[in-house]
């Protein structure tokens, strides 16, 4: 299994454009939806002990792209949702996904989220593990409040299989061998989990039929994959400034991401030498981070993982072809669009 990676077809995206794809269509169709969600999320942040808005609103106020609650709310507006039950829901997502940056955070010991310092380097490792739990539980309150055994079913597995997948990609750390079939199951249930109940229930809430839930199951999967891939290209083809994170910080934390699998694969036997090192975290320092950079470029690593990348979001945009024609079905595609082309 040493290197090894897997042949896809290449596949031209059934959207294109002359110009670059952006968020701009999805932010326009959630931006109501979305201040109905912060108003939740500003409401359930709070508590009597200072120190839990604090932390907590040094993060959710970061400037993230809040790309997994507007999937909710996109999907609401696909199928024609016209109740309000999927705002509480989308602020549990967030929830969600804010307590997993937390715990983050604290695990790979980092100093930077979002280009600001982290919340683990401001406020200390203890209070921010603690902090993160309170969002979870504060994410399944929202969802026992909605009362829908099937919502609370969806969401409650996608927490399960995300922390999962933390600790797979955890033990998958410093192995040099670690394949892409194993490295897509991490991040498919890492990212890609929460991406498709963000999407799927949107369609349970709209009380649709089996196959549209399924459809944007498999819209926000594919998605979660395409933007986690691209993600760790940019970890190799970016700047802090760009990333709101350290250059290289996958790189000294030993991950293997699909970039480094491609450049291991496809490198001398001098080259993989140096993986092995660096991987084992022997060769950490900025020079080795140089020589990692340019041992991808050499083999083109990073334009192969936004193909893979590219390869995904067409799956994701397919899955939506059920769907009729519409805004939030174009903005929805744009936004698969835009994550494999975005450089931040």
């Amino acid at each position: 299994m040493t290197g090894k990676v897997i042949p896809l077809p290449h596949r031209r995206s059934a959207v294109q454009s002359a110009d670059a794809p952006t968020l701009n269509p999805m932010l326009s169709l959630t931006a109501s939806g979305m201040n109905s969600v912060n108003a939740v999320i500003l409401d359930r942040m709070q508590s009597e002990i200072p120190l839990i808005p604090a932390l907590a609103g040094h993060l959710i106020s970061g400037g993230g792209k809040r790309l997994r609650p507007m999937l909710t709310l996109a999907g609401a507006e696909l199928v024609g949702y016209q109740g309000a039950r999927h705002y509480k829901l989308a602020a549990a997502v967030e929830f969600i996904h804010t307590a997993t940056l937390l715990h983050d955070d604290v695990v790979d010991g980092s100093d930077l989220r979002r280009g600001k310092a982290a919340a683990n380097i401001i406020f200390g490792n203890p209070a921010t593990v603690l902090v993160g739990d309170f969002l979870f539980s504060r994410a399944f309150e929202l969802m026992v409040e909605d009362g829908s055994l099937k919502v609370l079913k969806i969401l409650s597995s996608a927490s399960a299989i995300i922390a999962e997948g933390e600790v797979d990609q955890l033990t998958a750390q410093r192995q040099i061998e670690t394949s892409e079939t194993r490295y897509l199951s991490i991040i498919g249930a890492k990212t890609a989990a929460l991406f498709a109940a963000a999407s799927r229930i949107a369609a349970v809430v709209a009380e649709c039929d089996e196959q549209h839930e399924l459809a944007l199951d498999d819209y926000g999967r594919n998605l979660g994959v395409a933007f986690q891939l691209v993600d760790d290209a940019i970890d190799y083809d970016s700047d802090a400034a760009l990333m709101g994170k350290d250059q290289g910080d996958d790189f000294r934390e030993g991950k293997m991401t699909l970039p480094v699998i491609f450049a291991y694969a496809r490198g001398t036997e001098a080259e993989r030498k140096f993986w092995k090192d660096a991987i084992s975290g022997h060769r950490t320092s900025d020079d080795d981070l140089a020589e990692a950079i340019s041992l991808i470029g050499k083999y083109d690593a990073v334009a192969a993982t936004r193909d893979r990348a590219r390869h995904f979001a067409d799956r994701a945009i397919e899955a939506l072809s059920i769907f009729p024609d519409g805004k939030a079905r174009a903005a929805m595609a744009q936004a698969a669009e835009f994550a494999v082309a975005r450089g931040y």
